[in-house]
């Protein structure tokens, strides 16, 4: 009998006590992983066509960090946050293409994004005319670009090797350094009572928590320019300086920052290094408010859809076109046009369009929306009107190949509309329609993973 009441109590105890905890165990399990992409020698640094010469050291360390997820069914995606200004397609698609080879992931799966810092390094394939590179510097970019790739491949896998059960969470919060470029001049920034223009404030988290609910990660992002500094130091910038203020405050968990629909948004004012540790605490404050605050637990369920879509280019200019633009133009404009020239003489075709990533996750009742290049702002306002405030927009993911204006912004040109696409190599600018040909292909991904637009 004795044997027999110490067999109940057992039992009881398993399950009421060990059965919750075993079940709450077989939830979510997470793994996290971050490696150093400093580059070791002195490179061309991207960003700003006023750069003369390569890097002269660092003001800190440049990031690449990586959460991989697992639900309660087995579906499984990562997220990795970079401290460089974009990925370029070629490069993302190396990198995803020997992820699906290795562990079998999807590009559904995989969701690259870059903080577009202006401190970090030129890589292969993008902003190929924005400066004068010898042949030995751009040997240096594609040696690095060719490290890059085989740290961010390991790094996944680091991740998912260290996989635990895990508890998650998320919440926006709200911080407010950022500024309508387009609508606002720096120069006269503080004559104003105001600031015009449209804005996305929210600061969106992720808290990535063990089952004891101590923290182990926190993914977290703004939509705004990293754009402080322009000195020859590699850095994150403000969102560098944001991780490292998290890191600091929380020893032990890895800070994982997003850019989001930040392309018409600048840091403002900027250009010192303590603007830019200011604004790092900033964003920092607005994280650690979230995490003081109640969050929405979310439940052991992923769902993840991608597809890409044909965006459609302008032309490039006439010859007589790209021979006004060789005269009077900037540098950078200037060998873009030569180069177009020497193809259209040699008779090359023009791509007519771009195959562009769309993106949409499900993270319990956590949306997060990923689109490629450069996002304005009013593509997150707009998706935020008919999914929810809560929703999560990134920009600047899998793929940075050029700025993504609003209709309004194409309409209007300037440098986000029409002339930025020199910076990136394109023939032309994209043509109208792109905001509802991206939007569309938005609803029917969220359609995909179970989310619909609200009435």
């Amino acid at each position: 009998m004795k044997r027999i009441s110490i067999f109940w109590f057992f039992q009881v105890i398993f399950l009421f006590v060990l059965t919750p905890v075993l079940s709450r165990a077989s939830g979510w399990k997470a793994g996290v992983a971050k490696v150093n992409i400093t580059p070791k020698s002195p490179v061309w640094m991207a960003g700003y066509a006023s750069r003369t010469r390569p890097s002269e050291g660092a003001l800190h360390d440049l990031w690449a960090k990586a959460v991989a997820l697992e639900d309660e069914n087995g579906n499984r995606a990562v997220l990795v946050t970079t401290d460089l200004l974009g990925i370029p397609g070629s490069a993302s698609n190396r990198v995803r293409g020997e992820l699906q080879r290795k562990l079998g992931l999807s590009k559904a799966q995989i969701l690259l994004n870059s903080s577009h810092t202006h401190s970090g390094p030129v890589l292969t394939n993008a902003l190929i005319d924005i400066y004068p590179l010898t042949n030995e510097e751009q040997k240096k970019i594609d040696d690095y670009t060719q490290q890059l790739e085989s740290q961010l491949i390991q790094l996944v896998s680091d991740a998912f090797q260290r996989m635990e059960p895990a508890l998650l969470s998320s919440a926006n919060g709200v911080t407010r350094f950022q500024v309508n470029r387009r609508n606002n001049r720096e120069a006269s920034l503080r004559e104003q009572s105001e600031l015009k223009g449209p804005n996305d404030y929210a600061v969106p988290v992720i808290k990535i928590a063990d089952t004891s609910g101590s923290l182990k990660a926190l993914v977290f992002g703004y939509a705004c320019h990293n754009t402080v500094l322009d000195l020859y130091k590699f850095s994150g910038d403000y969102a560098g300086f944001a991780q490292l203020e998290l890191e600091q405050a929380y020893p032990g968990t890895t800070a994982l920052f997003f850019q989001g629909a930040g392309a018409d948004q600048n840091p403002m004012p900027r250009r010192t290094v303590p603007l830019a540790r200011q604004f790092g605490r900033e964003l920092s404050v607005a994280v650690q408010r979230v995490l003081d605050e109640p969050m929405q637990p979310l439940e052991p369920k992923l769902a993840t859809a991608y597809s890409e879509i044909e965006l459609a280019l302008s032309p490039p200019p006439t010859e007589a076109g790209l021979s006004e633009i060789i005269r009077n133009s900037e540098p950078y404009q200037q060998r873009w046009a030569r180069r177009t020239l020497a193809l259209r003489q040699a008779g090359e075709s023009f791509p007519a369009s771009y195959p562009y990533p769309v993106q949409v996750w499900r993270l319990g009742s956590q949306v997060l929306v990923a689109l490629g290049g450069e996002l304005v702002v009013e593509y997150a306002l707009e998706i935020k009107k008919r999914y929810g405030q809560e929703v999560f927009v990134l920009g600047y993911s899998n793929d940075v190949m050029g700025y993504i204006p609003s209709e309004t912004i194409l309409k209007e040109g300037g440098y986000e509309g029409a002339s930025s696409q020199m910076v990136y190599g394109q023939p032309g600018p994209w043509t109208p329609g792109l905001q509802v040909q991206i939007l569309n292909e938005v609803e029917k991904l969220a359609g995909q993973v179970g989310v619909f637009i609200r009435k």
